[in-house]
């Protein structure tokens, strides 16, 4: 007979995946009426300076 698997027996999943290591940038954008809008992305954590001086030009 062939042995059941249990799937809480696997525990090598998170072993062989690739991690992405990714950061939540919020910015706030003022619009003419005086509101303000907010937009959001998520880039890797390598990229957010970047992105945060792109946002402020």
């Amino acid at each position: 007979m062939a042995k059941k698997v249990n799937k809480n027996q696997r525990t090598d999943r998170i072993k062989n995946s690739v991690k992405n290591r990714m950061a939540k940038v919020v910015v706030a954008v003022k619009k003419e009426n005086g509101q303000y809008t907010f937009r959001q992305k998520m880039v890797p954590i390598d990229e957010v300076k970047a992105e945060l001086q792109a946002a402020q030009a």
